[in-house]
């Protein structure tokens, strides 16, 4: 036998070796019994219900809910459809016009329980480390200090910031992603026919062949894997190694433009393939040194090393505009301080991921402006307390509020 009749075999080997591993891992999750199961539909019940535990229709749905839990085990043995509809609407994101269709909750359990027991082990197990959608244990700010990690190591490893990145966005992706390629990606994966045949009434019910919901979580695990091919090919056939990806927002770091626009070209193959449309105004190489957009924040790599990270300005225009809004509904009583508060911590709790300090700084005084004055009306307003803070009664959250707090807001509001 020859040295390469040797390999050759050594590479069947470990083909085998992964294959078999493969489907030993598989054999565990493609159980239909996972998503009938009495418990694991009661826990999905569990989860889906927060957040939302005050709408009527999760309020009756919970009044009986172990006869309803049961009505649905019955129609999934018996293989008739869970679905109920859609409850659709519209919301303004960040200047967007986003189309929800929510489901109902019985539907939003069987998805639940669908992707908790079953896909969600199965897919992620083939996702790239730098897909941060989503995903347990990762986000936003997961993917934030990835690229904060990127620009680092880039730096470290070229001693300089003279290199370029690439920035990607799809354009309307869950508009354009295509059902057949979807279902032949996860038709190797899902060899359970009935898993398969409820994954694909989730799907099918979003449009004739073409794009995805949101508002359903089966969607939102879907769109998470779809461009999988892309990114192993960044990863593994291109040989970016600071590459990373959110959703449908994508950065490759590397030191040659024209290496980078190679890189483009291939990119629009593979995206053409799977019929995603890239967005050519936000698709674009840009130079470290001046700086490129990625999840609302400007990152720029100074020439000793330093990593700035700059956050949209019209984000904090719209929070302002948000808090005056805010004021008008705590003056008419359809609005609670408590709430105004939430909503304003949830915001600065975000630019702080950011080189905002001014920005906070200047935020802060507005609102001590708006509210502070109101803020002695907080403690009468809520009748349950707690040593630590104000225990809110329509989320039960406890929120750190001190007379501390309303000393230093009242500072900055000068009042």
């Amino acid at each position: 036998m020859t040295s390469k009749e040797r390999k050759e075999g050594r590479r069947l080997r470990r083909i085998e070796n992964r294959q078999r591993k493969k489907a030993d891992f598989l054999k565990q999750y493609n159980d239909f019994n996972l998503v009938t199961n009495t418990d694991n539909l009661y826990h999905a019940f569990k989860m889906s219900r927060r957040g939302v535990s005050w709408k009527e229709s999760v309020q009756r749905y919970e009044n009986d809910v172990l006869q309803n839990i049961n009505d649905t085990k019955q129609k999934l043995l018996n293989g008739e459809s869970v679905q109920k509809g859609f409850v659709e609407f519209q919301i303004h994101e960040r200047g967007k016009v986003r189309h929800i269709r929510s489901v109902h909750i019985s539907e939003r359990i069987v998805q639940k329980c669908l992707c908790d027991e079953i896909l969600v082990p199965i897919i992620t197990r083939s996702l790239i480390y730098d897909n941060g959608a989503s995903i347990k244990n990762k986000g936003i700010s997961f993917a934030m200090n990835r690229l904060r990690c990127h620009l680092t190591n880039f730096y470290r490893e070229n001693h300089s910031n003279k290199g370029y990145a690439l920035v990607i966005d799809f354009s309307k992706y869950f508009d354009n992603i295509l059902h057949d390629k979807l279902f032949e990606m996860q038709r190797s994966n899902l060899t359970d026919e009935r898993i398969f045949n409820l994954y694909k009434s989730f799907i099918t019910v979003f449009g004739d062949g073409i794009s995805l919901g949101l508002g359903s979580q089966v969607s939102q695990i879907s769109a998470i894997s779809y461009p999988n091919k892309l990114d192993h090919y960044c990863k593994e056939v291109l040989r970016i190694k600071y590459y990373g990806r959110y959703m449908d927002d994508t950065y490759l770091i590397h030191s040659d433009k024209k290496y980078l626009e190679y890189c483009l070209s291939e990119i629009k193959r593979i995206c053409d393939e799977l019929g995603i449309k890239l967005n050519p105004k936000k698709t674009r190489i840009v130079p470290l040194d001046e700086g490129f957009w990625f999840l609302k924040g400007k990152y720029i790599l100074l020439e000793s090393g330093k990593i700035i990270c700059k956050p949209a300005r019209d984000g904090a225009l719209r929070m302002r505009r948000k808090l005056r809004k805010f004021l008008k509904m705590v003056e008419e009583g359809t609005m609670s301080l408590s709430d105004v508060y939430t909503s304003y911590q949830s915001f600065r709790s975000h630019l702080m991921q950011f080189d905002s300090y001014h920005i906070v700084h200047n935020m802060d005084k507005y609102y001590g402006k708006l509210f502070v004055h109101n803020y002695s009306l907080l403690y009468d307003e809520l009748k349950i307390t707690h040593k630590n803070g104000i225990l809110s009664e329509r989320n039960r959250c406890i929120m750190p509020i001190s007379r501390v707090t309303v000393k230093k807001m009242s500072l900055l509001a000068g009042v």
